[in-house]
């Protein structure tokens, strides 16, 4: 019976690609905050997201750990690294070397830590040439895991994110449909019963001719694909100028998903 949960982690914990009403996010680790919180008494819950987008794996231990650690949740899930790993020139190994040293600093201050493994990139534009390398980082990340006794939020294997309607416009962040689905595999991963199954298929898709393909990739291009290389020119990040969204309500977040439904 979890009581307090604090996600930790970029743009995927903090949920980009699944706005609510108000133009802020929810995400996957806002909906299973939800699914954690109907297991306990009314009011009996507490949820801190602290999670902010483009942040590398040093900005995250620097800027978010000491808040986990002072909060000494129940559970903190930890997603962190994969914005180094896809920056040319990185090093899988060592980045995996610093992932093992926060882990080090979370296990010893929280209950428990869920990890997760990177997205297999096989279907995707520009990353699929990053695969083996997101592959040899997700190995450390089990191994540490086995270590430290860290269950493992596992996205590689979640075979029904491959599919295009889990993906947001920009290709690179879930959309709400994917971060409900990693929601209840994450809820499979603790044991809890869930709602639907995360692995359920999805329905068929007319077939794409080669100029509709075509056009939908030079329009991927000029709207994502060009503005996220200046900014990396640039040295900007998306994350420079976003607050974490810190304590939220489960009822909160419940609203905001019906009112986007």
């Amino acid at each position: 019976m979890i009581g307090s949960y604090v996600a930790v982690g970029d743009s995927f914990t903090e949920g980009v690609g699944d706005p609510g009403p108000d133009g802020a996010f929810v995400g996957w680790a806002d909906r299973f905050a939800v699914l954690l919180a109907d297991r306990r008494p009314e009011g009996d819950f507490n949820y801190t997201n602290l999670a902010v987008r483009g942040k590398l794996l040093d900005q995250i231990i620097e800027n978010q750990l000491p808040k986990a650690a002072e909060l000494a949740p129940d559970l903190v899930s930890f997603c962190a690294g994969g914005n180094d790993i896809i920056r040319p020139g990185t090093d899988p190994d060592e980045v995996a070397e610093r992932f093992e040293r926060a882990i080090v600093r979370l296990t010893s201050a929280v209950g428990t830590v869920m990890v997760t493994t990177g997205f297999d990139t096989r279907g995707v534009p520009v990353l699929k040439h990053l695969r083996g390398k997101i592959a040899t980082y997700n190995g450390h990340v089990r191994a540490i895991a086995d270590r430290y006794g860290c269950p493992v939020l596992d996205l590689w294997s979640l075979k029904t994110v491959q599919d295009r309607r889990a993906w947001d416009d920009d290709r690179l962040h879930l959309s709400p449909e994917g971060h409900t689905r990693v929601a209840l595999r994450a809820g499979q991963v603790l044991g809890l019963e869930i709602p639907a199954d995360p692995d359920q298929p999805w329905p068929p898709l007319p077939p794409r001719g080669t100029l509709e393909v075509r056009r939908d990739d030079v329009h991927w291009a000029r709207e994502y694909l060009v503005p996220w290389i200046g900014r990396r020119l640039r040295g900007e990040s998306s994350g420079d100028h976003v607050t974490a969204k810190g304590a939220l309500s489960p009822d909160d977040i419940k609203m905001r998903i019906r009112a986007v439904a």
